[in-house]
């Protein structure tokens, strides 16, 4: 026999089935039944912000207010991230650039940027790979939570997200302040003139972001998708890439079940499986 958790709000079955309904539809995160707990804790914030005692009246007063609509999405998503996570992707996005290189406009999407880092570091491969601050590569940069694009945009970073980095990288992209009492560091200005940070919403049947990219870095958000928005969102990907573009997925996602869209080419990175799907023209 279980024992249910006291709360200090209502918060039936119902609520949580029309909250899995809302999210879903909305932003194609498919919660399961073991995130009613996550779901519970997180909103209950909002009804605190908004002086409401049950989930039922905040479902409804969320139904006629845009600004708490965004509030709940950004409450509901997840955000992980870090400097070069997973890195073995940086070295194979800059063997790719090198070659095709002679391309304009050299373009990268980073497709579920949270709070920056990852586009940062895409940044940095750049850099590296032009041996200049100001590569011929701009960045794409999008996440549907408006709270963690704030804070990407603003390039300002506690000093824990960087300790894994090494001293020369720290030195060559990054300045030291003194936040009050908290130690943060910002990324170089020239980091961030070549990035462009967006609301988008994947599921959105129109995307702002047009492309022709030569590489999608879209990791660590699909697993959050059911099969059916995942294949969706990959067929919606191809018509922004170029016939060999790379798309680069988490290491917790395979893309087997959209094999007639994208084949393997490498440890968790894809490219289109037919060519001839594809809209736009490779460089010449």
């Amino acid at each position: 026999m279980t024992t249910e958790i006291p709360r200090d709000f209502h918060f039936t079955d119902h609520d949580f089935q029309r909250i899995r309904k809302l999210i879903y539809d909305h932003a194609g995160i498919a919660l399961s039944d073991a995130k009613r707990d996550l779901v519970y804790s997180r909103l209950a914030r909002r009804l605190r912000a908004n002086s409401i005692n049950i989930f039922s009246q905040y479902l409804s007063f969320l139904a006629g207010n845009t600004q708490e609509w965004e509030a709940f999405v950004n409450s509901l998503t997840t955000n992980l991230t870090s400097f070069f996570r997973e890195n073995h992707h940086f070295p194979l996005l800059a063997e790719h650039i090198k070659r095709v290189m002679h391309r304009k406009p050299l373009q990268l999407w980073c497709a579920a940027a949270s709070t920056g880092e990852e586009a940062y570091s895409m940044a940095m491969t750049m850099v590296d790979l032009f041996g200049s601050f100001k590569p011929p590569v701009h960045i794409f940069a999008t996440d549907i939570d408006t709270n963690v694009l704030r804070k990407a945009e603003s390039g300002i970073y506690g000093e824990d997200r960087i300790e894994k980095l090494p001293a020369e990288t720290i030195d060559r992209f990054f300045r030291r302040d003194n936040g009050g009492n908290e130690k943060v560091v910002t990324v170089r200005q020239e980091l961030r003139d070549m990035i462009t940070f967006r609301q988008l919403n994947l599921l959105d049947n129109s995307w702002s972001a047009q492309g022709p990219f030569e590489a999608i870095f879209c990791r660590n958000v699909m697993i959050y998708f059911d099969k059916p928005t995942q294949y969706s969102i990959l067929k919606k990907f191809i018509p922004a890439m170029r016939q060999d573009s790379l798309l680069f997925a988490g290491h917790s996602e395979s893309f087997y079940h959209a094999g007639d869209l994208f084949k393997l080419r490498g440890k968790t990175v894809y490219e289109i499986a037919n060519a001839s799907r594809h809209l736009a023209q490779p460089g010449k």
